[in-house]
Order: C-alpha cells, then sequence, then structure tokens
C-alpha cells in the first residue's frame, strides 16, 4: 500500500508542478500585458527592476494557479491511470479507489493551507508591493504615459506631443473641451512638463505657443512667450489605503472592526474575507471532483481534462462573480454564496468517488 500511495503521489505531484507551471506563466503574461507595459515601454527600466517587478506578481498569480493546477493535475492523471487500466489492477488487488486516493486527498489538504497562506497574505501584499514600484517608477518617468505622436485623453483635455525627451516636449498640441465641444487649441514647439510634490505631471509650461480660444463672439487668436496649462488626471498619484480587493485578511478583519465602530456596512468588507477563505478551500473541492471525473473520462488525451477543468472553473468563478456584485445587497448574505460551490464541488466528489467504488 506504501508504494502505491507514493507512486500515486508522484504522478499527481509531477503533473501538479507542469501545470501550476503552466497557469501561472499564462496569468503572468495577462498581468505582464495589464500592469507592465509601462514599465517595459521605458528604456530607462533595467531588467533587474523588471525582474523584480514580475518577482512580485507571482505569489499573486500563484493563488489562482494553485486550485487551478490541482484540479487539471487530478484530472489529467487519473484519466491516464484509468486509460492505462491501472486502476483496474489496483482493484483487482483488493484496494478501493478511497484507499487508494488517501495521499492524493492529502496533498490537497496541505496545498489549501498553501493557498489561504498565499491568498490571505502574501499575495496581496505583493500586490500592493507590486503597485507601489511601478507608480514610484512612473512617478519618475511619467512622461511615459504620453509617448510620441500619440493622442492622449486626460479628461477634458487632449494632449499631444510629437517628441518626448525627459520632462521636454516637442511640436505640443492642446485640445480644450466642455461639453462636448472644442473651446481651446494650442501648439507650442516646445513645452516642459512642470510636476507635484508627489512626482507626478501637473501642468505643461508652454513656450512661444500660439492657438484658438472660444469666445463669445467667435474663435479669437491668442498667444505669448509663455503659458502654464493645468492639467488634470495626467497620472493620479495612489491612494495610500489599498482597495479591499488587495487587502491581506489581517488588513479586512482590522477594517471590518473599523466599520462595525463606525456604523458602516461591513458586507463588502465580509465578502473578501469569506473569498478569500473560501477560495482556500477549492484545492480540496478540485481534487474530490477531479480524480471521478478524470476516470470517467477514460482518455489518455489532455484536451479532454484541459477541457474539463475549464468547464469547472467557469461555473466555480461565476459563484465568486455573482458574490460581489451583490456586496452592496447584506439582505441577501452574498458572503455566504462563496462557499456553494466548495460545498458542491465536496459532496458531488464524494459520491461520485463513492460510486466508482460500488462499480468496481
Amino acid at each position: 500500500m506504501k508504494t502505491l500511495h507514493l507512486y500515486l503521489l508522484r504522478q499527481v505531484a509531477a503533473t501538479l508542478v507542469v501545470t501550476v507551471g503552466v497557469f501561472a506563466f499564462v496569468l503572468l503574461l495577462g498581468n505582464v500585458l495589464k500592469d507592465v507595459l509601462d514599465l517595459l515601454a521605458s528604456p530607462k527600466v533595467s531588467p533587474g527592476l523588471l525582474l523584480k517587478a514580475l518577482g512580485l506578481l507571482v505569489p499573486f498569480v500563484l493563488s489562482f494557479a494553485l486550485p487551478i493546477g490541482m484540479l487539471t493535475a487530478s484530472l489529467l492523471t487519473f484519466g491516464r491511470l484509468s486509460a492505462d487500466q491501472e486502476l483496474t489492477a489496483i482493484r483487482a488487488g483488493g484496494i478501493s479507489l478511497a484507499s487508494a486516493i488517501v495521499p492524493v486527498i492529502a496533498l490537497s489538504v496541505v496545498l489549501c493551507g498553501v493557498c489561504f497562506w498565499f491568498v490571505g497574505d502574501v499575495g496581496p501584499r505583493s500586490r500592493v508591493a507590486f503597485k507601489g514600484l511601478r507608480d514610484s517608477v512612473l512617478r519618475s518617468q511619467a512622461t511615459l504615459a504620453l509617448g510620441e505622436g500619440r493622442y492622449l485623453e486626460l479628461g477634458s483635455v487632449t494632449l499631444y506631443a510629437r517628441k518626448v525627451d525627459g520632462d521636454l516636449l516637442k511640436d505640443v498640441r492642446i485640445f480644450a473641451f466642455t461639453n462636448g465641444a472644442c473651446y481651446l487649441d494650442l501648439f507650442a514647439p516646445e513645452a516642459e512638463l512642470r510636476r507635484d510634490s508627489n512626482r507626478f505631471p501637473a501642468a505643461l509650461s508652454l513656450r512661444n505657443f500660439q492657438g484658438l480660444v472660444q469666445m463669445a463672439g467667435g474663435w479669437q487668436g491668442i498667444s505669448a512667450e509663455e503659458r502654464i496649462e493645468p492639467i488634470a488626471n495626467f497620472r493620479p498619484a495612489r491612494s495610500d489605503s489599498p482597495k479591499l480587493s488587495e487587502m491581506s485578511m489581517g488588513q479586512l478583519l482590522q477594517e471590518r472592526s473599523k466599520r462595525r465602530a463606525e456604523g458602516i456596512d461591513v458586507t463588502p468588507v465580509e465578502v473578501q474575507i469569506h473569498r478569500q477563505a473560501s477560495f482556500s478551500f477549492a484545492c480540496l473541492g478540485f481534487t474530490l471532483v477531479g480524480i471521478p471525473l478524470g476516470i470517467r473520462a477514460h482518455r489518455r488525451e489532455t484536451n479532454i481534462g484541459v477541457a474539463m477543468a475549464l468547464v469547472l472553473l467557469l461555473l466555480y468563478y461565476s459563484f465568486i462573480i455573482v458574490a460581489q456584485s451583490l456586496d452592496t445587497k447584506p439582505h441577501l448574505y452574498p458572503q455566504y454564496l462563496l462557499w456553494i460551490p466548495n460545498l458542491l464541488f465536496q459532496a458531488v466528489g464524494v459520491a461520485l468517488i463513492r460510486r466508482a467504488d460500488g462499480r468496481a
């Protein structure tokens, strides 16, 4: 029995490492495209800084990749064992499926604890640290958001620069709008970016500018050697207080106590607390349902297992999406809705495992 347990554990663990690596890479790539493009666009950002930024994203993506990887590993491993008739040989030896999968279930329980650590502490903290690093870089190189030869919409103002060299801009155009209509059109051969105390762009110093402004009598020409044009919303400073979705479990518990003391609805905080806690148990539910479904699929091809994993993930995450959309409706108790997929997957998984043993 010990040899069998070690064999199954090695098979699942080997597949788990590969699947977690693949899903982590995909999720990390999605975050790179979403959050790291500003850094990648800067020639002044060193490879070491980029590696540090990616390293801060790894715990965040691992919190999602671990449950997905465990589900896929269960489907693929036991689907292959079933296709190779190895499970038939195990049953022929008088060993039930429930007894054989004990180490795999134990592995999933351990991963639940690891996942809780990532979801409730390391992941949110690393995510906040990454955003702080990104914002600190963009404060010092905020003109990256403008880009050369590209129009940038900043609320009611549209800004264009043909060339950007640090804080010095060449051939600058500024269009200002009110109620959808343009009332100001300025051109300056040269402009200098002025920053606030947080190193974010606050205004442009236009030199030798010319332009048109809409007056009561129509368009009027204006010109001067210098004009200070305030620019709002260029790169707003990040709030010191993280969003609820970026808080660790400890921070969420403190926020809940604070809101209760102030008489504020704590349902949004409760939803995040229960989301972190319930998602940590996803590894167990995914394993219990993945093992019998992998056996029933009875296919060696990996595309079958991956397709089933995606369907199950869609079902699981649909509950999370619905619960978070209802976090402003405390009378519906959305925080408890987050536990339904765990209970559903675990109950269905146990029933399918018992049924598979009954057919042996």
